[in-house]
Order: C-alpha cells, then structure tokens, then sequence
C-alpha cells in the first residue's frame, strides 16, 4: 500500500498542467461571452452621456472583467474538473494509474493542490483588484456613468434613517464636514407612518446640523403634486459620521479594511450580522475552488466500465452547482440574520466537502 498522499513527481505535474490549462480555457471562455453580453445591454448607458465615447467603453470592460473573473472562476474549475477528469476516463488513464497501485485521493491530489493554488490566488487577486474595481464601477454606475474624480473615495447606495424619515442618497464622497451626497431622496413620513412627501435633489451637503438639499423638487403625496424648492435643510440628527457608517460597501473593501468596518459599527452599536457573514465569505468564497475537484471526482470514477461517462459528468455538475445555490441561500439568510455569520459562509463548504468525500468513498473506496 501507497502511504503517500502525492503521486510520482511526473504524473503530478502531468495532471495540474493538464487542469490548470482547462480551468484558463474556461475562464476565459466565460468571461468573454457574460462580458460581451453586459456590454450590450450597458454600452447604450454610456454613450447616453455626452462626451462619452469609445475609451469610456473599454474602461467599463477593463472594470467589469474583474468582477466576472472573481465570480465565475470556482465555475471554471468546477467545469474544468469535469472536462479533465472525463477525458482521463475516456482514455482509460485512470484505470492504468489505478492499476499501478494509486488510490482516487491520490489521483485527486495534484487536482486539489492545484485547486487550493488557485483558490489563494482568487483570494488576493480579489484584495487588490477586485474590491478597486468594485468601488470605481459602483460610483461611475451611480453617477450615471458621468466622470467621477479619481481619488474621491467614493461610496455608493446610503440608506440612513431619522426617527421615522429616510434619507437616502446614490453615492457619497468626502469625510467629515465636507461629506457631499449625490442623487438624494428625503422620505418625510407623517405621524400614521404614511410617507407624506419626499424631496429630491442631485446634491446635498453638511449644513451643521442636517443637510441642505440645493434645487430640490419637492413631491407632496396627498396632493400628488410637485413644486422647486431652491433650498432645503434636512435630516438634522444625522452626522457626517453616520453616513460614513452607513455607505459600508463589503464588496468594495479588502478583507482587513471590512473588518476595522465592522469594529466601527459595532463601536456605535449598529447591527453587524451581514458584513461578518462577507468578512467570512471573503475566505470560504475563494477557497471554494478547492471543493470543485471533490465534488466533480465522480465523472472518473465510480462505475468505470458502465459506459455512463455522461450521466457520471452530469451528476459532477449537478453537485457543483448546487454548492454554488446552497451557499448563496446561506449567506442570504446570513444577511437577514437567519445563520450566524461564521455558519452561513462556511457551513455550505464543510456540508458538500462531506457529501462530495462521501460519494468518492462510497463509489471507489
């Protein structure tokens, strides 16, 4: 009996080139066709604006690519796995280094060594590109695709409220006494809790206490009617402060910035159940490229003379692909408080690295 858990030098290399080159192929196939489409469905947003022009385009590409890559990557293993696991079968690979005294989990380990590889890769490819990209298209979205001042920190979607009103605002940018809001929106409620008007407006600064609201519109909703208010001070209660809290976007911060994030909230005593369960996922995410190699091993092995190389990939996809939906459902319930944090971001990856070390074990072991 082997006791090693590698195979020889050569066959290890053999396979992880073999995969590493089928996860790129994928990759890239993917992130060309999903970027493709995004640009049809956003190229007319961004020519909408005047002065813009092909160079806004390609830097839309440049920013999107990123996101794509990040997201669909533990995809691309998923399908690379099975492609190269399949294609070992065919050739009946697998049954010569069967037959020369190699276990599955040693014919599986240059895959997850590859696959843990490439999961450390995600991981920091994620802290300095991905979370970049994320905050700059955030802004530029949020603006309307106009230009956006480099370096202006710049944060997107703020939801705060005042008692029983709302204030809520596109982007923010600036700290302090010269924080300015974009593309905000004043919900004044009435004592039953009925919204009874709102107020627009493109821009808001601190005016020390509240916020003023310059050419505001103002929509009374009892008497569906509309009028210009050239000025407006709202929102009195709510601080500079406040909004720097409440712009959080856990996407668009690296994992050691989201955590001094959540120490400021939970300093100010606000709910931090949904930026846990991100600061976590921010690890288990791309370490779920690992499980990939796992959970498709069944279109290997199994039933190697049955003929059903199809049925055994199908089924590799199939469990794949339901981590994929049952992580998404945990880190949702997470965000709503259902799971605690440290169990809805890695309770999906322990549940199918068991199912998928099950099924290899019940098939070939």
């Amino acid at each position: 009996m082997q006791l090693d858990f590698f195979p020889s030098r050569t066959l290890t290399l053999y396979l992880a080139k073999l995969f590493v080159v089928r996860i790129l192929a994928v990759l890239v196939m993917l992130v060309l066709v999903l970027l493709m489409l995004d640009l049809l469905s956003s190229t007319g947003k961004i020519l909408a604006v005047p002065g813009n022009g092909q160079a806004e385009i390609w830097t839309y590409a440049t920013l999107r690519a990123p996101q794509l890559v990040a997201r669909f990557l533990p995809y691309s293993v998923l399908l690379a796995t099975i492609i190269t696991l399949v294609g070992l079968n065919q050739n009946s690979e697998v049954i010569s280094m069967k037959a020369a005294g190699l276990s599955a989990h040693q014919i599986l380990a240059p895959l997850l060594l590859t696959a843990l590889i490439v999961g450390v890769g995600s991981f920091a490819f994620n802290e300095r590109v991905v979370t970049r990209a994320n905050a700059t298209l955030k802004a530029w979205d949020a603006n309307e695709f106009r230009k956006v001042p480099l370096d202006s920190g710049t944060r997107t979607n703020l939801y705060l409220t005042d008692g029983t009103n709302i204030l809520t605002a596109a982007s923010v940018s600036g700290t302090g006494a010269g924080t300015e809001l974009t593309g905000v929106t004043w919900y004044r409620r009435s004592p039953t809790g009925a919204i009874a008007d709102q107020v627009r407006a493109a821009r808001a600064v601190y005016a020390n206490p509240g916020w003023r609201l310059e050419n505001a519109e103002r929509f009374d909703v009892a008497g569906a009617r509309s009028e210009a208010v050239s000025s407006e001070v709202v929102a009195s209660q709510i601080t500079p402060e406040q909004v720097a809290l409440g712009s959080v976007d856990a996407d668009a911060q690296s994992f050691w910035q989201l955590r001094q994030s959540i120490a400021d909230y939970e300093a100010a005593g606000r709910r931090t159940a949904e930026l846990k369960a991100k600061w976590w996922h921010k690890l288990a995410g791309p370490l779920s490229s690992v499980l990939m190699p796992l959970l498709g091993a069944v279109a290997a092995f199994g039933l190697a003379r049955s003929g059903q190389v199809l049925v055994r990939a199908a089924i590799g996809m199939a469990l794949g692909f339901a981590y994929f939906v049952v992580d998404n459902a945990a880190l949702a319930m997470g965000n709503f408080g259902g799971y605690p944090p440290l169990l809805a971001a890695w309770a999906p990856f322990v549940l199918f690295a068991l199912i998928g070390e099950t099924v290899l074990i019940r098939t070939e072991e």
